[in-house]
């Protein structure tokens, strides 16, 4: 796997702090990445788990199906039996508890002749007594590298994700109720919506989906944010839709919620193998330490570098307070599989409407445009015009304001992606028209 013209647009904004402090937890006993990683309360105690991944050696090899169990009272590990997948080790699957049950969904593995198989399982654990349930229905569509949210405690969405041999554009619901799965309208079947490595969560009656990798050369880094809005009276009809902001870039990055807005943590923009290597033949993939937070009150984006371990390849983390994460291992600098565990605590983040902003000082007009656009900002600056392919079409150097004439640009949809001598950054959209 191995927007439509729009005269209100989103506004990418980098701010001060969106965590305050990470802390080092125990070592998780081994060293394992791309593993599924959620929290659960049991008898009263909060628990992290992790399920499957790959070990240091990044080998098809090293792909295995361990399980282990957090105490966050003790700060200790301890083992469980492992993930009951009699096909053996997997990577690429996702965890959520549910109805007071984690369900180990999907995931591939890897042949030492290099195929790779999408898994139609999904195991049920009991955090209740530390055992495995015997397996739910099985996915209808083996999918791995999928979104997975939970719906009012009450159903399981699996959207997207590589099965077998490419992008499926499937939404499957599984009801543990009735251990039954339905079908849910489907995200377009296009390579904005269909992804592997994509992340999101489900807040209210929202489904909020970023990045991923598309199909085409390489599987291209894409950095199209969905929404997909659930009929609460008929949760499996879904209204999807979705834009290009550079905000929604990233690959395995691990999604979670704050405040009732979702939230992405590390990952990369570059997309790779289960080597860490990129796709692209760029060699090793960096990496990130970036938080992006979106506002769906304001449909605005948030976004901050340097306040969380630079860290990727994660499949999730655990949620143990509104405003406290935990990741459990993954890729760190150099592609190395890492067995740290890191307990971040979220801030305040700065308010949308701030209007001491710098936001506020950036301007892109005429919206649309048929021969020239004008960008103001105080102070120095250096702006980058993008194609909806990202392609490169413009750049400029700038002091208060440049202007440029844009006749030459097919018509279309365009961003302006502004970077200030202070290091702010941001970006919107505009529309060309002949």
């Amino acid at each position: 796997m191995n927007k439509a013209l729009c005269l209100l647009l989103p506004l990418l904004l980098l701010v001060n702090a969106a965590i305050s402090q990470y802390t080092s937890l125990a070592p998780l006993p081994e060293a394992t990445s791309n593993n599924a990683v959620v929290a659960a309360v049991s008898n009263g105690k909060t628990y992290v788990y992790s399920f499957c991944g790959i070990d240091s050696t990044k080998a098809f090899s090293g792909i295995h199906l361990n399980a282990w169990r957090y105490d966050l009272q003790a700060d200790e590990w301890a083992s469980l039996p492992p993930v009951p997948d009699p096909a053996g080790g997997k990577i690429a699957t996702a965890a959520s508890l549910l109805k007071g049950k984690i369900y180990v969904t999907g995931g591939y593995h890897v042949a030492q002749n290099g195929n790779e198989t999408s898994s139609n399982k999904i195991h049920v654990f009991d955090p209740a007594t530390s055992v495995w349930l015997p397996d739910a229905a099985p996915i209808p569509t083996p999918i791995d590298d999928h979104v997975q949210a939970t719906w009012r405690d009450s159903l399981l969405y699996v959207v997207t994700g590589w099965s077998n041999t490419t992008n499926v554009p499937n939404v499957q619901i599984f009801n543990p109720t009735t251990n039954t799965w339905l079908p849910g309208t489907s995200v377009p079947n296009n390579t904005n919506f269909k992804v592997f490595g994509a992340s999101g969560v489900i807040i209210g009656d929202t489904i909020y989906y970023a990045g991923g990798a598309r199909t085409g050369s390489n599987f291209p880094a894409t950095s199209f944010f969905r929404k997909g809005f659930i009929n609460p009276d008929d949760p499996t009809q879904i209204e999807w839709t979705g834009y290009d902001s550079p905000a929604a870039k990233g690959y395995r990055m691990a999604a979670a919620t704050f405040g009732s807005r979702p939230i992405w943590l590390g990952g990369a923009d570059v997309t790779y193998n289960y080597d860490g290597i990129a796709y692209n033949g760029s060699g090793g993939v960096v990496p990130l330490n970036r938080t992006t937070l979106y506002d769906p009150a304001n449909d605005n984006f948030f976004q901050t570098n340097g306040n969380i371990p630079a860290v990727m390849d994660l499949r999730g983390a655990a949620q143990i307070a509104d405003n406290v994460l935990i990741i459990v291992g993954g890729m760190t600098a150099g592609q190395q599989v890492t067995n740290q565990v890191w307990r971040l605590s979220l801030d305040d983040l700065t308010e949308v409407n701030d209007t001491t902003s710098d936001a506020d000082f950036f301007n892109v007009y005429p919206n649309p445009t048929s021969g020239g656009l004008t960008v103001e900002f105080p102070g120095n600056f250096e702006l980058e015009v993008y194609n909806q392919s990202g392609q490169l079409m413009i750049y400029e150097k700038g002091e208060g304001g440049v202007h440029f004439f844009t006749h030459e640009l097919p018509t279309g949809m365009y961003y302006v992606d502004l970077l200030a001598e202070d290091g702010w950054r941001g970006s919107k959209q505009f529309f060309v028209k002949q």
